[in-house]
């Protein structure tokens, strides 16, 4: 899951370095592509932190409380991340649908 996650990190990063060629906003702020990369990679970096304070949860090397902390922003992450997905794919099936 994480490689997947991973993947799509790289993606967004990709997509960040493509963006010379598209116009960028003159008001100085992040583009939609930047913003989403950044996300992604905050959500792989929480995934990440959750993984790790499991394993050393079940080593004994790490308090439980840290392991259900770390486990639970990972799912938030992942949740949000999920409800993104979701939002862009229900905006392609809408643009989709348009006639021309």
């Amino acid at each position: 899951m994480i490689q997947g996650l991973s993947a799509l990190s790289a993606l967004g990063q990709s997509l960040s370095a493509g963006a010379g060629q598209a116009p960028t906003p003159s008001s100085g702020g992040l583009s939609f592509e930047e913003a989403l990369g950044q996300a992604i990679g905050s959500a792989v970096g929480a995934l990440q932190a959750g993984e790790a304070a499991a394993i050393q949860g079940v080593e004994g090397a790490a308090s439980p409380m840290k392991v259900v902390e770390s486990v639970m922003e990972a799912q938030r992450s992942l949740q949000s991340m999920l409800a993104i997905r979701d939002k862009v794919v229900s905006a392609y099936q809408e643009i989709a649908r348009m006639s021309i």
